[in-house]
């Protein structure tokens, strides 16, 4: 028994401090975009909702943060046609090279994504089209496709090919088996990397940093700017909203599809 107690402190104890850590940013940004004062601290000098005032007035990091919204629209509005199709594919069918495919897969954690960024940003400055919004949401969806992928092929991996055999044999033609049986079956899959797609596209700073330019920069790329001059408590509350932003995601996850099917597609 005294044992049994002794692991579950020891397990216990690493726990709680493995959720400190994750926490620890978190609450700091957050107490720190409340402070009354007019530099960045914690815990806060005073309390005050100033600086969330300051930040819907500034027109500049508004027009920032729409264009995130554009760009992590785009992302998702390519990734699901092309993630869908190549998840069912992959969980599905005997397709050549399926090996080559899995390895590329893993490349947003094998290759840097700075590599990535500049190969994207020479393809892009000789097609001329550097500067625009809509080559920022490709980028962002060829970078992290494979997580699209990965959701999918987990929904389709659980789908019977008995349900499709059965529609066949009914006279049921290629369309309609996959509008009425395959794409029900992967719905999750797709939510659950469209809202994936969607986050990362619109926290995106790197790539963005590489693509746009003066006229079109990004709010992460904004952020950057502003940090490069100085830190003020504005910065914290943009922070803030993309937490907000971020929670908003796992809610509306966890509301469609369930954060337990989500964890287990992983």
């Amino acid at each position: 028994m005294t044992g049994s107690r002794s692991k579950s402190v020891v397990l216990w104890t690493f726990v709680t401090a493995a959720l400190l850590m994750l926490s620890a940013p978190t609450v700091v940004v957050l107490g720190a975009s409340f402070t009354a004062g007019n530099i960045i601290t914690f815990p806060p000098d005073g309390l005050s909702l100033k600086w969330y005032g300051a930040i819907a007035q500034a027109s500049d990091l508004r027009q920032a943060f729409v264009r995130s919204l554009i760009v992590a629209t785009i992302c998702t509005v390519v990734a699901i046609p092309v993630g869908t199709l190549a998840g069912i594919a992959l969980a599905k069918y005997r397709v050549r090279f399926a090996r080559s495919i899995q390895i590329y897969l893993l490349l947003p954690f094998t290759i840097p994504l700075i590599g990535s960024g500049i190969g994207l940003m020479l393809v892009f400055g000789n097609a001329g089209v550097l500067g625009k919004l809509w080559p920022v949401g490709i980028a962002c969806c060829v970078i992290n496709l494979p997580f699209m992928i990965w959701a999918v092929t987990a929904s389709a991996s659980n789908l019977s090919p008995d349900l499709e055999l059965a529609a066949a044999n009914c006279g049921a033609p290629p369309l309609q088996r996959f509008l009425y049986i395959t794409l029900p079956a992967v719905l999750p899959g797709v939510i659950t990397g469209s809202l994936l797609m969607f986050i990362l596209a619109l926290n995106e700073f790197l790539v963005s940093l590489l693509l746009v330019d003066a006229r079109s920069v990004t709010l992460p790329v904004q952020i950057y700017n502003s940090i490069r001059s100085i830190i003020t408590p504005d910065l914290a509350a943009i922070s803030v909203v993309f937490i907000a932003c971020a929670a908003f995601v796992i809610a509306l996850l966890d509301r469609l599809v369930g954060l337990d099917i989500f964890l287990k597609s992983k």
